[in-house]
């Protein structure tokens, strides 16, 4: 990963105009895109598959005068008057035969019509108008809004003094999701910490402008994509709320190890290239781990949250990909702009020929630890003085402020999230002043009544059953369709839609379904408004165990592979879980208990937003690993170049704590600033997130990890033999590229060699020890030699080293072994021409096979001359860089008969002659560590002066 950052990074700093270009590009398509065919995001929240979402189906077909959504306009009489006198019921039924010719509008009930009651309230004083629109929420018509809030106006214009009227319902119930002023505070408080952080204006502002153009990016595609899908309000807000956060964050760890860099001394093109591969790894990782856990969010089996969590991944993504080649391009544009003054005087000075004493003294001092270190110094030292105070401290705090979460209930939004001040908030307390508060959340029972011979009288037995219901108020409707062969049956609840007895309600209804099916013969469904949204509540509550079996598994494989380590993958699991407790614990304690409400804006209080729990645990898992991963890599770097336990925890954590605080502090920011005025479904989860960040980084991540790590001292770094084995490894601290950057002009006495190997261990105690082979020259390997398959697939990239040196055609091993699998070919006799096709550079050919029988002279001739042509053809690539002509071929089998197919102008040489091959009964561990090779730079050393920037 370090290696091919590296290079990235080298292609973006020459290529940087073509970068910045092609984003820009990207940008203006998907922006243009959006415009012309996006259909906005405004989908409504469902869960095909449930028995409410069938039966709304179902009603559409068969009875469309009560599918779709509706709307309410509530009157309500002046003291001591009633809506059933004059003037009250002219203009009530005035009003309704107006709306029934209002675009969209399907049917209207009044409250004195005969086909239902339940529109007047008993002291007489209220009555509701019932506007039946086509279609769902989501696609209800601006013209079909504007027509009831004009009739509501004029309702209100006619009414004496007193009186009053508000429009409201489940068609205006929900509020689309915009940006407010206030999330410019979350971006200026970034500005301000970047500024603290990075010293530099430009600085400062290459991250939040590079954060910025890919949330752009990101938007403009998410509104481009919903001329295809269907995507719910709350999407794009997730997106760019995410976007933003990790987008600054990513860009502002690459900017500041290439600032680390340039003060010691480092080139800016170096710079920029070492800091996109060490850096810009931890960001590749810690974006991966984001994105997996929100794509995760498929698990729960839910359309729009898979479509949400894809949209939110996708946003990460771009972040990700923007930070690894736009900052590099722009970084190279800035050049040494991006240092403070005072430091780029300070280092052209020292630099100067004859630099006078005060100002090499002043360069020295710019790597002299900084008041940040010297406070981080003493923030770990209090953390490991006695660690398992520490954790003990920790572990009750935080197990305190997750108390709440056990009184945790979901719901999806209704009116009451709303401001006071909204129509339809005034519109939902009225009816539940007037009518209870399960007028505000009706269900609907439905089912075929094509088999019976008195449909109307069927409805009226049913509607009896149902009053016998415990928890039902009132059945003001119940009615067959025009066709008489769908039945519908209006249930009033005692309370609310988000009450728990109405969640009760749903289930007794469903459980009578057989006895009443038995006795009527009717299948009878429960759906409506409330139902589904209780449907949905329960599906989202089961899916959070196998999501959170998902995330934790998840995180444990990630960080074993990160950190090749067993204790430490599961103390930050157990560190992440902590966090969402305490950040469960702070959304109930604002949104259900009411504390802080004022403070926070909150409409009111009651049940959290059903799909925020699942959405919380898979963003803030993976922001959790960001910060594991740029603090743990490195304090695990310090330890792995040989500093102790103890030692490798300060040394770390002072190297790393000033940036993940900046991160934590810049998203904690972010998140927070959309919570005072954000839409009710954004701010619960920009709470959460808010909260779990700030536990996350500042509570577990650097102060319970130095803790736990001081009290397991050496036993946080092993991992059992058997274990590194299976994981595949994840070199996220850049030990590649170091090694590859220490054995850049290995060996000394062949800088150019086509394979060379020094103290090489392979599979089956095979050592290889001073191999070199010039261009030119082919190897031949016996096949009756132990050594010879080993090293045949270790040198065409197909098999383990496991310790030791190994370079083919300039390419070190196994850091680069899949560039060369691409650029080498293992062939026998009857494949060979085929295997040249792909033009090989390196050529295994085996000849086993063709031992045991005799070659055709023709295919003998021809395979002869496809490699002439294969040598001719590198021989001018070659010339042209300067180095020696041909291609490196090695033959598996026997010589005579590798004389007869290799061309002229290659040398076999025996693997004897070229290097001393022992083979070794008792091979040594696979984890021995690589050898460094004779006269190469100790990669741990670079590694070391890479990560502190004083490699020059």
């Amino acid at each position: 990963m370090s290696t091919i950052l590296y290079a990235l990074g080298r292609w973006a700093t020459r290529a940087k105009t073509l970068v910045l270009i092609l984003w820009i590009a990207v940008l203006a398509l998907l922006g243009t895109g959006a415009a012309l065919f996006g259909q906005g995001a405004n989908a409504p929240i469902t869960i095909p598959g449930t028995e409410s979402q069938e039966a709304i189906t179902q009603l559409g077909l068969t009875f469309p005068e009560v599918s779709g959504t509706s709307a309410t306009i509530i009157v309500v009489a002046a003291d001591g008057e009633s809506v059933e006198d004059a003037p009250y019921r002219t203009i009530i039924e005035d009003a309704s035969a107006d709306l029934e010719d209002a675009d969209g509008v399907t049917a209207v009930q009044t409250p004195f019509s005969e086909q239902a009651s339940g529109g007047l309230s008993d002291d007489g004083q209220a009555a509701l108008i019932t506007v039946q629109i086509e279609g769902e929420v989501s696609s209800v018509s601006a013209d079909t809004i504007a027509a009831i809030e004009q009739t509501t106006d004029e309702i209100r214009d006619q009414l004496p003094a007193g009186a009053e009227a508000s429009y409201g319902g489940e068609a205006l119930s929900t509020s689309v999701p915009a940006i407010s002023p206030t999330e410019a505070i979350g971006v200026l408080i970034a500005f301000v910490v970047l500024i603290l952080t990075l010293g530099s204006l430009i600085a400062a502002g290459m991250p939040l402008l590079i954060a910025i153009l890919g949330v752009g990016v990101s938007i403009a595609g998410l509104f481009f994509v919903t001329a295809f899908v269907d995507l719910t309000s709350t999407t794009p807000m997730l997106a760019l709320m995410l976007g933003l956060a990790v987008g600054i964050d990513y860009t502002l760890f690459i900017v500041s190890r290439h600032q680390e860099q340039l003060r010691a001394g480092l080139s800016v093109d170096e710079s920029i290239a070492r800091a996109t591969a060490t850096s810009g790894s931890a960001v590749v990782f810690a974006g991966l781990t984001v994105i997996i856990a929100l794509v995760g969010l498929s698990v729960a089996g839910i359309p729009f949250l898979t479509a949400l969590g894809v949209a939110a991944a996708a946003a990460v993504a771009i972040a990700v990909l923007i930070a690894i080649t736009l900052t590099p391009a722009v970084m190279a544009m800035a050049g040494m702009k991006i240092l403070p003054k005072k430091q780029r005087r300070a280092l052209r000075e020292s630099a100067a020929e004859g630099a006078s004493a005060d100002a090499t003294a002043h360069a020295e001092a710019l790597r002299a630890p900084s008041r940040a270190d010297r406070f981080f110094g003493g923030w770990v030292g209090v953390a490991t003085k006695r660690p398992l105070v520490t954790i003990l401290s920790i572990l009750v705090l935080l197990g305190v402020a997750a108390v709440p979460a056990l009184d945790l209930r979901l719901a999806l939004p209704n009116a009451t999230s709303l401001s006071a001040e909204d129509p339809a908030r005034v519109t939902y307390e009225l009816t539940g002043e007037h009518f209870g508060e399960g007028a505000n959340g009706p269900l609907l029972l439905t089912g075929s009544i094509i088999t019976s011979t008195d449909p109307l009288g069927l409805m009226e037995d049913l509607a009896d059953e149902v009053r016998k219901v415990p928890g039902v108020a009132d059945v003001p409707l119940s009615t067959p369709n025009q066709g008489a062969d769908t039945g519908i049956i209006q249930v009033v609840p005692d309370e609310g839609p988000h009450a728990e007895s109405t969640t009760e309600l749903v289930h007794t209804l469903r459980e009578m379904h057989d006895e009443w099916e038995a006795e009527y013969g009717v299948s009878l469904a429960v759906t409506g408004f409330t139902a589904v949204a209780i449907d949905v509540s329960a599906l989202l509550m089961q899916a959070l165990l196998p999501f959170g079996i998902l995330v934790v598994g998840l995180s444990l494989i990630l960080l074993a592979m990160v950190f090749r380590s067993v204790w430490v993958p599961i103390k930050a699991t157990l560190g992440f879980l902590l966090s969402v407790g305490a950040a469960f614990g702070a959304v109930v304690a604002v949104f259900q208990w009411g504390w802080f409400g004022d403070l926070l804006h909150v409409a009111s209080t009651g049940p959290i937003l059903s799909f925020m729990p699942i959405i919380l645990m898979g963003v803030l898992f993976g922001l959790a690993m960001d910060y594991e991963v740029f603090l743990v890599s490195r304090i695990r770097e310090e330890y792995v170049h040989g500093a102790d336990a103890q030692s490798a925890i300060r040394r770390g954590f002072v190297g790393s704590a000033k940036v993940v605080t900046a991160a934590a502090l810049i998203m904690f920011a972010v998140f927070a600033a959309f919570v005072p005025e954000g839409d009710p479904s954004i701010k619960v989860i920009a709470l959460g997130l808010a909260v779990g960040v700030f536990v996350d980084a500042f509570i577990v991540r650097m102060t319970l990890v130095p803790a736990v790590l001081a009290l397991l001292g050496d036993r946080a770094w092993r991992m059992p033999r058997w274990l590194a084995k299976v994981l595949p490894s994840f070199d996220v601290e850049g030990e590649g590229l170091a090694r590859e950057l220490a054995h850049a002009e290995w060996p000394a006495d062949m800088p150019h060699a086509a394979i060379a190997a020094d103290r090489l261990l392979l599979p089956g105690g095979v050592k290889v020890d001073g191999l070199r082979l010039a261009h030119g020259q082919g190897l031949l390997l016996d096949p009756r030699h132990p050594a010879s398959l080993p090293l045949a697939r270790a040198i065409t990239g197909r098999g383990p080293v496991k310790a030791g040196t190994l370079k083919v055609d300039g390419l070190l091993l196994p850091e680069r072994a899949s560039s060369l699998r691409s650029r080498s070919a293992w062939a026998d006799t009857t494949s060979l021409r085929e295997a040249l096709r792909d033009h090989p550079a390196v050529l295994l050919l085996d000849l086993r096979a063709a031992a045991e029988a005799p070659i055709p002279l023709d295919r003998v001739d021809a395979m002869r001359s496809a490699m002439a042509a294969r040598m001719a053809e590198l021989r001018g690539a070659d010339d042209a860089r300067g180095r020696t002509a041909g291609f490196t071929v090695v033959v598996l089998g026997d010589r005579a008969l590798a004389d007869r197919i290799l061309p002229d102008g290659i040398t076999l040489v025996r693997l004897d002659d070229a290097s001393a091959v022992v083979a070794d009964p008792d091979p040594e561990p696979a984890t021995t560590p690589p050898a460094a090779a004779p006269g190469a730079v100790n990669p741990a050393a670079v590694l070391a002066q890479i990560s502190e920037g004083e490699v020059r």
